[in-house]
């Protein structure tokens, strides 16, 4: 065995186990929204020393879309999870249809204005969604799921 390591006293408490992280999309979301936006800043700083005002305006509107509707579905999560935990998946998905059709449908109907720069546009967004992802992702991993229902309280009587 292992010599070194000191023994637990048997009147020391044992450590409790953590529950499940509670609505932990507002957490995923300030995540997700500061590593977007520090890339944001990252991008249009870029673009305003490479593209000058316009490829800086044109960041800010690509990165703030993307800000926007993937910020969208994590208040949905939050709102939806908190009643319905299962539910946020099913309600997760119908967002993110609804939001590319209304993208679709937005860009479509409005078009693009004479100002944007469309390649930094496009940078800007494709930064943004891409860590925004990577950072979801890990903040999601960082959450506790409660798998199994609490043992009920037996009042200490055992089995």
């Amino acid at each position: 065995m292992n010599a070194s390591r000191p023994r637990r006293s048997s009147a020391a408490p044992a450590v409790a186990a953590a529950g499940p992280t509670s609505s932990p999309w507002l957490k995923i979301l300030a995540r997700s929204a500061a590593a977007a936006g520090v890339c944001s800043l990252l991008v249009i700083l870029a673009a305003f020393l490479l593209a000058g005002a316009a490829g800086a305006a044109s960041a800010v509107l690509g990165a703030g879309l993307v800000i926007v509707f993937f910020g969208i579905s994590l208040l949905i999560g939050h709102f939806v999870g908190r009643s319905n935990p299962s539910g946020a998946i099913g309600a997760f998905l119908a967002a993110y249809v609804i939001k590319v059709v209304g993208f679709g449908a937005m860009v479509f109907i409005l078009g693009a204005p004479a100002w944007l720069d469309r390649v930094w546009f496009f940078v800007a967004a494709v930064a943004g969604v891409v860590v925004w992802q990577g950072a979801e992702l890990f903040a999601f991993s960082r959450i506790r799921h409660q798998i199994y229902a609490d043992p009920a309280d037996d009042g200490g009587k055992g089995r």
